[in-house]
């Protein structure tokens, strides 16, 4: 029988005589939602669970791509390709999008994460060629005027193995080196941080209809799995992000449920990483018609996540979210430095 260990975290209040720090972060916790496959819930003392566990839940987690994980970070979505869902074709231009990875990171982001292939709903694979011709001068662009850590998006290894040539200093895999595992060992011959993400399908059928027999603990132990498999790789653990995948392969109840159990994760003693931004289901919950009208939904989104210790946040609303978190952690009593 396998036991999963959810931190009920909290942020801003006193903390108890019996509480942790979650993940030697600024949240706190000092009981355990327990959760058992085909079972209930149980809530128990955190001082109660295994020691390993426990030691998983409050280790300090080491710096990421140089960034200090002790409170949350905001990366910068930066698409450089005609079609992703929200800012398609408006960053294609190097030069626009050297200008807006420069906007970005004077507005709060502390890294910023490249991608030239969309990973939206019914998006069509491209072509390695193309994937690196869009990713790979940006990258070499940035790096020569900025030394802003830069992630490259992408599934494929020769893309990897270009940006990082190019100055990246992180590879975040929507596949979690299942689509290409030989990206894996560029990332560990690089010596750079990893985010294995998890999703369902590819991007052209993983919204047909996804299905979990318990999605919360289904997205786990694919987590769980695919760190085992980067660390065989020659990837250090504690230079591994986890992501649960939101809308990759999920219904609106379905990221609902990751969302609200989201500090689980930390049980994988790894950073979690949140992409939510203006995607589709804030439209379904709270209105509007575009992308753009989404833009308190996600920074909603990213707050109640933040409150349960989650140390990145990909968004591409830098000044919006930064000015929430400041606020949030400013009443909170902390500041975020």
């Amino acid at each position: 029988m396998t036991l999963y260990y959810r931190p009920i975290a909290r942020f801003g209040e006193v903390p108890t005589r019996q509480s942790f720090a979650l993940a030697g972060g600024l949240c706190w916790f000092d009981s355990i939602a327990v959760h058992e496959r085909g079972g209930g819930i149980n809530t128990v003392p955190a001082r109660d669970i295994p020691t390993d566990v426990l030691h998983h839940l409050t280790c300090q987690r080491p710096p990421i791509a140089g960034l200090d994980m002790s409170a949350p970070r905001l990366m910068g979505i930066l698409n450089v390709t005609p079609d992703s869902f929200s800012d398609g074709g408006q960053f294609e231009a190097p030069q626009a999008a050297l200008d807006r990875a420069l906007v970005m990171q004077a507005e709060g982001a502390q890294i910023i994460d490249i991608g030239g292939e969309s990973t939206r709903p019914g998006a069509t694979e491209v072509a390695i060629a193309a994937e690196i011709d869009r990713t790979a001068p940006v990258i070499a662009a940035i790096r020569a005027q900025s030394g802003v850590p830069i992630s490259i998006d992408t599934r494929k290894s020769a893309v990897g193995q270009a940006a990082v040539s190019a100055g990246a200093t992180m590879i975040n895999d929507v596949a979690a080196f299942t689509f290409d595992p030989a990206l894996a060992d560029v990332a560990a011959t690089a010596g750079v941080p990893v985010c294995v993400m998890h999703a369902q399908g590819s991007p052209e059928n993983m919204q047909d209809d996804p299905a979990y027999e318990d999605v919360l603990l289904d997205v786990y132990d694919f987590l769980s799995a695919r760190v085992d498999a980067a660390v065989a790789a020659g990837i250090a653990r504690n230079q591994i992000v986890i992501d649960p995948g939101i809308g990759f392969g999920k219904t609106v109840a379905h990221n609902l449920i990751l969302l609200r159990g989201i500090a689980l994760f930390h049980s994988l003693g790894c950073p979690i990483l949140l992409g939510a931004s203006r995607k589709r289901f804030i439209s379904v919950i709270g209105g509007g018609q575009t992308a753009h009208d989404r833009v308190s939904g996600s920074v909603a989104v990213a707050l109640f996540a933040a409150r349960r210790g989650v140390q990145i946040l990909r968004v591409h609303d830098i000044f919006a979210t930064k000015q929430a978190l400041d606020l949030e952690w400013a009443i909170g009593g902390a500041a975020i430095t």
